[in-house]
């Protein structure tokens, strides 16, 4: 071992994703257009006695809360980065703010649902002109809030040929706004089928679809975040990739434990136990490791049986 060597060489931060600036700022600005908007629509609900108008702004509100929830998962995950309570960084934060979000999005589901079944029960006199003007506002408010969102997609990192997780907490908010503005043209097809063709049924049937569609998607978003908080990530490529690895090596070496999480959109801690007859160290392995680079945190056991005499070559993983 050198003698300038220190503790200092072996230890590391555990910040293992830098957050995502742009899409936390476009996040921040949806919600300040869609809780304008959710205020035009309910007023315009009431003062037009339209049903279709109050209830898309009631369901406008809920994205408005899934969507400032999502910045406050942005802002927590910041402030806490450095935190020392936190294991393995404060990412996770922001990806329970999109399984909360998935949350309010069955809500919205149910609600819509409900709302329409009602609505098709007992139908309500609808002005359609002024209902129809709104929802187009509406519309072009929901798509002006997607086009922020998706502009704050960025990619980190290599790939290796499979795709990271990316940013949940972004996806959470996209989704809220794209069935916002699904709910919107939903809308806009129901009102003119009414207005044109007296077919009132329209508008609750079209509630019913876009309730199935926001459900769908919600399932969806509850699946990939919630795999990611339950750490149940070992059928990632990642995790036969370093089986691979491991086998590749010129000794023996049996793999006794294997753990891979994911610790940031493109980033996973890794904890390998191996058993081997050479004189392998774990330096070995995690050099082999090395050319994956969405390890970043590697922690290697290496047992020896039976035990070989000291000096004896251990061979190369490369």
């Amino acid at each position: 071992m050198s003698t300038s060597a220190t503790p200092q060489n072996w230890t590391h931060g555990h910040v293992f994703d830098e957050g995502n600036p742009l899409a936390e700022r476009n996040t921040r600005r949806a919600v300040l257009l869609t809780a304008a908007m959710m205020v035009v629509e309910i007023l315009g609900g009431y003062v037009f006695n339209s049903m279709a108008l109050l209830a898309d702004g009631w369901h406008m509100s809920s994205h408005a809360l899934a969507l400032g929830l999502a910045v406050l998962a942005y802002g927590a995950a910041r402030r806490y980065a450095n935190d020392g309570r936190f294991a393995f960084g404060t990412w996770k934060i922001e990806v329970l703010g999109g399984y909360t979000s998935a949350l309010f999005l069955i809500g919205v589901a149910v609600l819509m649902l409900y709302e329409s079944v009602e609505r098709l029960m007992a139908p309500t006199t609808i002005h359609y002109d002024q209902a129809i003007a709104i929802a187009a506002v509406g519309l072009a408010v929901n798509l002006a809030c997607a086009w922020l969102l998706k502009d704050g997609h960025h990619g980190h990192g290599h790939d290796h040929g499979h795709a990271h997780g990316g940013d949940l907490n972004l996806r959470s908010a996209y989704l809220h706004v794209i069935a916002d503005a699904a709910t919107s043209v939903l809308a806009i097809i129901a009102l003119f089928g009414g207005r044109f063709w007296g077919a009132a049924w329209l508008d609750p049937a079209m509630g019913i679809v876009g309730a199935a569609l926001v459900a769908a998607w919600a399932y969806g978003l509850l699946r990939a975040s919630g795999k990611v908080l339950l750490d149940a990530e070992m059928d990632a490529p990642v995790v036969a990739e370093i089986r691979e690895v491991v086998e590749a090596c010129p000794f023996k070496a049996t793999i006794t434990d294997l753990h891979v999480w994911r610790v940031g959109k493109g980033g996973y801690a890794c904890i390998l136990g191996v058993v081997t007859d050479t004189q392998a160290t774990p330096s070995h392995f995690r050099e082999a490791l090395a050319i994956h680079e969405e390890l970043v945190h590697v922690t290697v056991e290496v047992n020896r049986i039976p035990a070989v005499p000291f000096g004896a070559p251990p061979g190369s993983c490369r």
